[in-house]
């Protein structure tokens, strides 16, 4: 296949743009929707047709060679425009109005986004919002998502984004259950507790802790595990033990004293902690209804409660 007929390979372009995004041929697969061998075929067409070697295959990763560098560069213009054309749709007036579709963790949605819906809806009367709430990852393109809330340290390649809040996770219990248990003073002596935690994977029994120089892990176990950040607040307040939660599941009812946080002079360090970012596709045509959705999001969350420090 020659250059001379750059359309024909605008599919093989963009896969190689997600083959490099991903850093692999597996994960770009299942974002696609195609097999690994499905992949490597688009991109070897593309490396024939240029007459060159854009990817050092090794076994454990991948690397740009010198001109895949330069390709990629490129490649990453030609889906960036595409998604300006996408972004530009129903767009072309200064109001702000049509769907926002955001996707977003359910915790975060549930207890983060949803509270700031209807003052959003009522201040923009013709602006919808759909909120999917989906643990996940979503693409912004394939399934057609405008906005990604995503816990990250900074925005993934290929993609725009704001910082919108940190999120922090503290573990807590009830008076009733510590009165009876005892008050641990040590992340030491939560082994001999009931403790609600994740239980996703063999980690998240491995409670981490960090107090200035020193960090302490410790391995818990209890009678109640979930997945959810609501059922384990509920767990708590049903004093089946002491739980790890989010800052924002755990905050009203710390203000309402119907729990505790333990170890109050420890950070809790879970297995998803760092600031929630809003992402975008980057361009130059943010229509006005993702425009202000955005803008309302960072001055709402820069008001909202942070942990309290000892």
């Amino acid at each position: 296949m020659g250059t001379n007929n750059p359309l024909a390979l605008l599919t093989e372009m963009a896969t190689f743009v997600r083959v490099v995004e991903t850093g692999s041929f597996s994960a770009t697969a299942r974002q696609l929707g195609l097999t690994p061998s499905a992949v490597s075929r688009q991109v070897a067409r593309l490396e024939q047709a240029l007459s060159t070697r854009l990817l050092e295959r090794t076994t454990r990763k991948l690397r740009l060679s010198e001109s895949g560098t330069e390709a990629f560069k490129r490649c990453q213009e030609m889906v960036q425009a595409a998604r300006s054309v996408m972004d530009m749709s129903g767009s072309f007036g200064g109001e702000a109005e049509g769907l926002v579709r955001v996707s977003v963790a359910k915790a975060v949605g549930r207890f983060v986004l949803h509270p700031h819906m209807p003052e959003f809806l009522r201040r923009y009367p013709k602006v919808d919002v759909q909120l999917i709430l989906e643990d996940r990852y979503l693409d912004l393109i394939d399934d057609q998502v405008d906005l990604a809330i995503r816990i990250t340290d900074q925005p993934p390649p290929g993609l725009a984004g704001r910082p919108l809040i940190p999120i922090e996770h503290l573990i807590c219990a009830t008076r009733d259950y510590l009165e009876q248990r005892g008050w641990p003073q040590h992340p030491h002596d939560l082994a001999e507790h009931s403790c609600i935690y994740l239980g996703e994977n063999a980690n998240d029994r491995r409670w981490k802790f960090r107090k200035g120089a020193e960090t302490v892990t410790v391995t818990v176990h209890g009678r109640y595990i979930a997945n959810h950040t609501e059922v384990r607040l509920e767990g708590v307040l049903q004093h089946l033990g002491i739980g790890s939660l989010p800052y924002f599941t755990a905050r009203r009812a710390l203000e309402a004293g119907q729990i505790v946080q333990v170890l109050p002079d420890w950070d809790f360090i879970a297995s998803y902690y760092g600031t929630a970012w809003i992402l975008y596709s980057p361009t130059r045509y943010l229509s006005p209804k993702l425009r202000v959705f955005i803008d309302y999001l960072v001055e709402c969350l820069a008001d909202e409660p942070r942990l309290p420090r000892p």
